[in-house]
């Protein structure tokens, strides 16, 4: 139970490290990544917040990975839920400005961009399970046999599109968030000396059967 507390809280902060990278890469007001595209051109839609379209976007994506076969975590559930929570949070906080410089806004998108990365090794890293959009990647590569990385692309492209329809800001550091994400993660996992493929994620019936102390666990 120790175990499963600390991979618990480890998730929590990646989670919320995440959300930060995000609010840092909206407020570099340069031009959004993707899927920031889209959320924003719905909120200029529709209304309401960034958060509220992060979680419902998030639950479509999830109906169709699980109708496409993909299993789902525990983590994959969280990331739903609290990174939407989280961006809203510190939107109602207010405490990271918008940018109007435009050299300004790329140091802090960079800095979005790594806190993202970090982010995204603390969340894999608990074992909990993929967020939905990366799910989304690998269950279309996996039904297609298309290079995941092709799949990656033709879904950002779409999203952005569609945001871009919807009044998304689409700017240069939309691009610099599509080359740049890359690089930061890579660079981040190998500062930590994380290993992505060593870690083994678990499903919601894993998890639950570790607590009913059905399956011992793993280290």
């Amino acid at each position: 139970m120790k175990i499963f507390f600390i991979r618990l809280c480890t998730m929590m902060l990646g989670l919320f490290l995440f959300s930060l990278g995000i609010v840092f890469t909206i407020n570099a007001n340069i031009g959004y990544s993707p899927w920031d595209v889209f959320h924003t051109g719905l909120v200029n839609t529709f209304g309401f917040t960034i958060g509220f379209f992060q979680i419902l976007v998030g639950i479509l994506v999830l109906i169709i990975t699980t109708l496409l076969g993909e299993k789902i975590g525990m983590g994959t559930i969280f990331n739903i839920v609290f990174i939407g929570i989280f961006i809203d949070l510190l939107f109602f906080i207010d405490i990271i400005p918008v940018l109007n410089n435009f050299l300004a806004g790329v140091f802090i998108l960079v800095v979005g961009l790594f806190l993202i990365s970090i982010g995204s090794y603390f969340y894999i890293k608990s074992g909990f399970g993929a967020g939905p959009r990366d799910s989304l990647m690998v269950v279309l590569a996996r039904k297609t046999k298309i290079r995941i990385g092709i799949c990656r692309s033709t879904i950002e492209f779409i999203v952005t599109i569609l945001g871009w329809f919807l009044g998304g800001m689409v700017g240069l550091g939309t691009v610099i968030s599509v080359v740049g994400i890359g690089f930061c993660i890579q660079i981040t996992f190998k500062l930590l000396r994380f290993d992505v493929t060593q870690v083994k994620h678990e499903t919601i019936l894993d998890t639950i059967s570790l607590l009913s102390g059905k399956r011992q666990e793993k280290h």
